[in-house]
């Protein structure tokens, strides 16, 4: 096993329900079991941590780089008894984790006996790149085991009786050898439906893989010899998956090798939302990006800040905007915008908006002709908040462009005499105030020619 590289984490049943003849046993059991790995950095590192009320950590993964080191260390490893706390056990083995190339194997050893709910902690360890092997000592908790284990199933989970543990070694060994050493697999290129593995060859070998944890169902891939990635296609996004590959390997007997991985979540939806043309009692949304070929349609919901009534509109996958009608002036809206995508699930996002203040239009307008080309120009405004009146003329004898003008006047302003209007000439006067121009009057003003 000099071939070997990577990391094993003991997590061993240390609690007051495995007997003292027991723990003799699985501790000569580990002894034999690791008896032929070169250990230390560049090789095996093994660490250990028992299972109690209060976890321990017996030794790290950097205590023992030689196996006389290791087994004195296992000989002289003393039970604590107390409940079996294997979840603070799991959290425990979390932190000895660290980011590095390395197969970690973590091997559970267990008299099966309310081991706590561990399905989330070892989903997560899976989900960090640990291979989690497994043996029970008793009957029970067959489904718990099968969940957490890392696939293969029928290598990397044993049910032994004690007094028999010592006919799984050699197998448990090759199961370790497998992980660490058959062929490194590692997850390249992660998206959402794909994920792209590459790995060192060993020889002619099938690739399984299917989702985590396994419902018995996985697909195959047969590869070349000289093969040393390839790609997973038609995965679900977000979800969690396990490969392994069995090689036929020249320098040892049929291994096996896995890897733990995440599909990235699919992005689908809104990313941007924004509104524009905001007037008293309308609102225009739009959003982006548009994708006609992954989202069914688009639901606009929206309803007055705080609790006014909700409204809903529904648009096909290729529309990117929309006028929202019938608002109240002045009044705060929340607008969120829905994709609905094939799969059946949605992404929403949210956006809040103001519709305009109502400002109050022009009263009244009237044009009396006063001279040659002059109209004399009297009107009436009202409401608050008034900053003046905006006046435009435009001959319209004299279509082109230099025949219109304009004129601000201050707000006390009632009346004005315009020249220059024309035989026919039309007079336009809108109220301005500070966020915008009220609604004006135009009327056609025939003077004297």
């Amino acid at each position: 096993s000099d071939c070997c590289e990577g990391d094993v984490l003991l997590l061993l049943d240390s609690s007051g329900s495995v007997q003292s003849y027991e723990f003799s046993l699985l501790l000569r059991f580990l002894s034999e079991l690791l008896r032929p790995f070169r250990l230390g950095r560049g090789h095996v590192r093994v660490g250990l941590v028992q299972v109690g009320t209060e976890p321990r950590l017996e030794f790290d993964l950097d205590a023992h780089d030689s196996q006389d080191a290791l087994q004195e260390a296992l000989r002289s490893t003393r039970q604590l008894r107390g409940d079996t706390n294997t979840e603070a056990a799991l959290r425990l083995v979390q932190s000895l984790l660290r980011p590095q190339a390395s197969p970690t194997v973590l091997l559970w050893l267990t008299d099966g006996v309310e081991p706590g709910a561990v399905d989330g902690p070892m989903a997560a360890l899976r989900g960090r790149g640990v291979s989690v092997l497994a043996v029970s000592t008793g009957h029970g908790n067959y489904r718990l085991l099968r969940r957490v284990v890392t696939p293969p199933i029928e290598t990397h989970l044993h049910f032994v009786d004690i007094d028999d543990i010592s006919i799984i070694t050699e197998d448990l060994r090759e199961a370790i050898i497998g992980v660490m050493c058959a062929a490194r697999l590692q997850v390249r290129d992660l998206r959402s439906s794909s994920a792209t593995l590459h790995w060192r060859p060993p020889g002619s070998y099938s690739l399984h893989y299917g989702p985590d944890p396994s419902d018995g169902s996985s697909s195959t891939l047969s590869l070349p010899a000289d093969a040393s990635w390839t790609e997973l296609t038609g995965l679900t996004p977000d979800t969690a998956y396990t490969a392994w590959i069995a090689a036929d390997n020249t320098i040892s007997h049929r291994r096996t090798a896995s890897v733990s991985f995440r599909t990235l979540p699919e992005r689908f939806g809104p990313v941007t939302v924004t509104v524009s043309d905001s007037g008293p009692a309308h609102l225009r949304v739009s959003w982006s990006p548009v994708q006609p070929e992954q989202v069914q349609q688009y639901h606009v919901e929206y309803g007055e800040i705080p609790s006014g009534p909700v409204k809903t509109l529904t648009f096909p996958s290729h529309q990117s905007s929309a006028l929202l009608t019938g608002l109240r002036p002045d009044s705060e809206y929340l607008i969120t915008i829905s994709a609905l995508h094939s799969s059946g699930q949605q992404r929403a996002m949210s956006v809040r908006a103001c519709t305009a203040e109502a400002l109050a239009a022009l009263a009244d307008l009237r044009l009396t002709p006063v001279g040659r080309g002059s109209v004399q120009v009297d009107w009436r405004g009202q409401g608050s908040g008034l900053l003046g009146y905006w006046l435009s003329w435009k001959n319209e004898d004299q279509p082109s462009s230099s025949s219109s003008s304009s004129l601000y006047l201050p707000p006390h302003s009632q009346s004005t005499v315009l020249t220059g209007v024309g035989r026919r000439g039309r007079v336009c006067v809108s109220p301005v105030y500070e966020r915008a121009r009220g609604e004006g009057l135009c009327c056609t003003a025939e003077t004297a020619a």
